[in-house]
């Protein structure tokens, strides 16, 4: 008996081996796209207190908010109830939903980065063949997340502890373990793809299910005790009530989905060999034709296309349905209105609030390029490129057919927001479909920055997402912090005209477009003089 018990032990642990050394080459590698998403959680959150202060000074100013969020069912779909009045319960009821999506993303994007792309490049296997145990990269992985979350929810501990160090420490919890509930379901989903994209996209679909579960729960009661809701984890995070009397008890939620999710990665990690999945890819016959560069790219990224374009429809309806109550919600608050005309342009409050959430899908809409014309980069680094470019086909070839995608599909789920928009709102079809489209010369020049730091500088490509990412928190934070108008003016989108309700003004929009063809070809010349990277 005593005999075994040194080998059984070794056994456990020989699972691990290698851990900490995979941990700290997981953060290193990470050590720039963890901190940008980090810092625009963080700073989201943490900016709020004073422009809610600013907006919602008064008690009778806050009373009525109140009143508002629980009557208008349409804006409570997009932030959640209002529990309490003070500075920091507004703030987690202002930021909560969105800094708990962001820090899932955040998750989804590391815990496949080090679990199904390593194995997708063949890394893994090489790293396999050393003295690393077993589940050790998917450990890694969970840890490299866990630590990302952790310095998270100090920062915003830290941050609101002058609002209330209870209430302070329940909201960095709270969005961690949001957070932690995507990196274990993202370990799962590594191990039944075959694909890291295809983990990916599945993972943001939970996520979306998750979004539109809480939106649907809070629209229908106005306390958050809507069955719908307590199937989300972003709403476990409304019903923890940072500030608002805290129920400590819905931390055991996370942990224990967290647990039993991590378990079960780690059972699936275990019954797979390396490389391989339990719903694996379908090896043909393809249907249809594949005999262009871009039949392949289309093949390849449709299914993103698809995805992108239902939910910027479905995104646009629910803005323009909730409009009008939102006009109602600003009133005659002049702060209010202030960051609405500098989101939206000074027109009426109607018009700025329709010209606000059009930029905010623009922003959004620039993730979208950024990803579609990174997956060049993907192709690229797993050697599926170097086959294809083998045959009669060349690099301009190649990447017109991404681009097309990239560039095409931005338009499209523009597009497909304005029609959102015109379904929920139900006036002004033609103004809203052309505030849209403006928004894609913004789109085109990150993606523009994207296709030149893949073509020039193809291991730094994945800084497209920090571009992406200072664009976003320009636009999002910057009005609300009365930033100054030269800080607005680094994001492309801060040149565009304010529309509906603005006056066109072209040459802008023209200089965008031309700045973003200047960079799609200086990307695409550097593609043609350098070597494929491997």
């Amino acid at each position: 008996m005593t005999a075994t018990t040194p080998a059984v032990r070794f056994k456990g642990t020989r699972q691990l081996a290698g851990t900490a050394t995979l941990l700290r080459f997981d953060l290193r590698r990470d050590r720039a796209t963890i901190p940008i998403w980090i810092g625009i959680n963080a700073l989201m959150v943490l900016s709020m207190p004073n422009t809610l202060k600013n907006l919602y000074g008064t008690q009778a100013q806050r009373d009525d908010l109140m009143h508002q969020m629980a009557t208008n069912s349409s804006l409570r779909a997009l932030v959640g109830p209002v529990f309490d009045n003070s500075l920091g319960a507004l703030t987690a009821w202002r930021v909560g939903v969105y800094a708990g999506a962001l820090a899932a993303v955040m998750s989804l994007l590391v815990v496949v980065r080090h679990t199904r792309d390593e194995e997708e490049s063949g890394r893994q296997e090489l790293v396999a063949s050393g003295m690393v145990g077993r589940r050790a990269s998917l450990t890694a992985a969970l840890l490299t997340a866990a630590v990302a979350h952790a310095v998270l929810a100090l920062l915003v501990a830290a941050g609101l502890a002058g609002h209330g160090v209870f209430g302070a420490v329940a909201f960095g919890l709270g969005i961690a373990g949001v957070g932690m509930v995507f990196a274990t379901m993202a370990a799962i989903v590594a191990q039944l793809t075959e694909s890291a994209r295809l983990a990916r996209g599945l993972t943001a679909g939970v996520l979306g299910a998750a979004f539109v579960l809480r939106a649907a729960g809070d629209s229908a009661t106005d306390d958050g005790s809507s069955v719908l809701t307590w199937l989300s984890p972003i709403g476990w995070l409304e019903n923890l009530r940072p500030y608002a009397d805290e129920r400590w008890w819905v931390l055991a939620l996370f942990v224990a989905a967290s647990l039993i999710q991590g378990a079960v990665a780690y059972e699936l990690a275990g019954r797979r060999d390396i490389g391989m999945s339990f719903l694996p890819t379908r090896p043909g016959p393809a249907v249809g034709r594949l005999g262009t560069a871009g039949a392949l790219a289309w093949r390849l990224q449709r299914g993103s296309v698809f995805g992108w374009s239902v939910g910027f429809f479905l995104a646009g309806v629910v803005y323009g349905g909730m409009t009008d109550g939102a006009a109602d919600l600003v009133g005659d608050n002049e702060n209010a209105r202030e960051i609405f005309e500098r989101m939206g342009g000074q027109s009426g409050i109607t018009d700025a609030f329709l010209a606000s959430m059009v930029g905010m899908l623009g922003l959004v809409a620039a993730l979208y390029v950024v990803a579609s014309v990174l997956r060049l980069n993907g192709e690229e680094t797993s050697g599926r490129a170097e086959p294809v470019l083998a045959n009669a086909v060349g690099r301009l070839r190649w990447a017109a057919g991404h681009l097309t995608i990239a560039f095409g599909g931005s338009v499209l789920i523009m597009l497909l927001a304005g029609l959102g928009f015109a379904v929920g709102y139900g006036k002004e079809t033609g103004p809203i479909l052309g505030a849209c489209l403006v928004q894609v010369a913004g789109v085109w020049v990150i993606g523009g920055a994207a296709v030149l730091l893949f073509g020039v500088l193809p291991r730094a490509a994945g800084a497209a997402w920090g571009v992406a990412g200072a664009v976003l928190l320009i636009g999002w934070v910057g009005p609300a912090l009365d930033v100054p108008q030269a800080v607005l003016d680094v994001s492309p989108f801060g040149h565009l005209p304010k529309l509906p309700g603005g006056a066109m003004n072209w040459p802008p929009v023209l200089i965008l477009l031309g700045l973003s063809a200047v960079l799609v070809a200086a990307g695409l010349t550097g593609l043609r003089r350098r070597d494929l990277t491997t």
